[in-house]
């Protein structure tokens, strides 16, 4: 068995960026930028008025000084003239600012009677104007790679950009295993269970740029996983739920040997997940995940997503750790690396008392996975512990 670091180093090596496409702006929200985004003008293109007012020369601007009104500017519609001494033009939210204006008086502290405007006594700092370019100019970024937030669209359609350089999405092909199966919506027969595994793990993979999908349930027999792997033959990555570990039944393995499989490894020193496994079949890397439902789900977060990331070009990195204080004592763990369902709250973390990698229900109620090192000591209440969040 090899440890967690070396099987994610092994499926690094297995994986690698995909191409690239053009998307519209509108299709672009959590796809992974491949490219820079260069702004081409400035934004604001003109200094702007940033609130409802009067816009005259700043210094002109004297408590209860009065101003003739000679125009209008207003968001889409600027004012074409020129300022002179003792003029004002009325300016909306948006609107350019009118030649020979630096200072917007707001509306709040004006009198207007006609086309004359008296300023307060009191006035506020001001001068409520947007310089040209204040948010971006020309030759300004939007830095790649990075998953594409609702943010950062706004921002390219401001540079005036209608479409984006994007990773491609690897498509995973998900294949579960085992006669035990049936799909949600089924009758299971008396001896079979619900395949749930699949639909976790499809959303898991989704949630993280790729797109997966579900093959058909493959049985417990060579020649049902040989069709099932050659459904999955134009997949970027094919990921086998089950039939991994050393069971009479278990033929995933061996079906992926016979079919040409590079093994990299098999097994890791961790729990859940100890018969994990992963390879090259041609030109498609698979990934082998055990079958109890939790055990697939805490390999997914530790393993296919920092896999699915390298693929969008966003670094081989393991999946990022936070620490937490315990809040009960735990007992010394055991010679694998343990990654533990548990319950994090501001600054502390609840490990559950049950970890049967079957309980869904369980991992239902967690957002954090508590990892303990292989040997690691006792702790107690208030020891700091790393944590994955889920």
């Amino acid at each position: 068995m090899i440890t967690v670091t070396e099987a994610l180093d092994a499926i690094f090596k297995l994986v690698a960026p995909l191409g690239t496409e053009d998307v519209p702006l509108a299709d672009a929200v959590n796809r992974v930028l491949a490219a820079p985004v260069t702004a081409t003008r400035l934004q604001p293109p003109f200094a702007a008025s940033a609130m409802d007012g009067y816009a005259l020369n700043g210094v002109e601007a004297d408590p209860e000084a009065m101003f003739r009104v000679i125009g209008e500017s207003a968001a889409g519609h600027g004012y074409d003239g020129r300022i002179g001494p003792g003029e004002c033009v009325r300016i909306f939210t948006g609107a350019p600012m009118p030649d020979g204006a630096d200072r917007v008086i707001i509306q709040e502290d004006v009198d207007r009677k006609g086309d004359l405007i008296t300023l307060a006594r009191k006035l506020d700092a001001g001068p409520h104007v947007r310089p040209a370019g204040a948010d971006f100019a020309p030759g300004d970024t939007l830095p790649a790679p990075r998953v594409l937030s609702p943010a950062d669209l706004a921002l390219a359609a401001a540079m005036n950009v209608p479409s984006l350089c994007v990773a491609c999405k690897p498509i995973v092909a998900l294949l579960a295993t085992g006669d035990e199966l049936v799909m949600p919506g089924e009758v299971p027969g008396p001896d079979q269970i619900i395949a749930s595994n699949s639909f976790g793990l499809k959303a898991l993979i989704e949630t993280n740029g790729g797109h997966a999908r579900i093959l058909p349930i493959a049985r417990d027999n060579a020649a049902s996983l040989r069709t099932a792997f050659e459904l999955a033959a134009d997949a970027d990555l094919i990921v086998t739920i089950g039939g991994a570990s050393v069971g009479d039944h278990d033929l995933v393995g061996d079906v992926a040997t016979d079919m040409g499989m590079d093994q990299s490894f098999y097994k890791v020193l961790m729990r859940p997940g100890k018969p994990l496994m992963a390879g090259r079949i041609g030109d498609t890397v698979m990934i082998g995940l055990p079958g109890n439902p939790v055990s697939s789900m805490v390999c997914g977060h530790v393993f296919l997503v920092p896999a699915l990331r390298a693929m969008l070009g966003l670094g081989a990195a393991p999946a990022p750790r936070k620490t937490a204080a315990l809040t009960a004592a735990v007992a010394q763990n055991g010679p694998r690396e343990h990654y533990m369902r548990a319950r994090v709250d501001g600054d502390e973390i609840t490990i559950f008392n049950s970890q049967d990698s079957a309980l869904l229900s369980v991992l239902a109620q967690a957002n954090a996975l508590a990892i303990r090192p292989p040997s690691d000591p006792a702790r107690e209440v208030g020891d700091r512990l790393d944590y994955l969040p889920i």
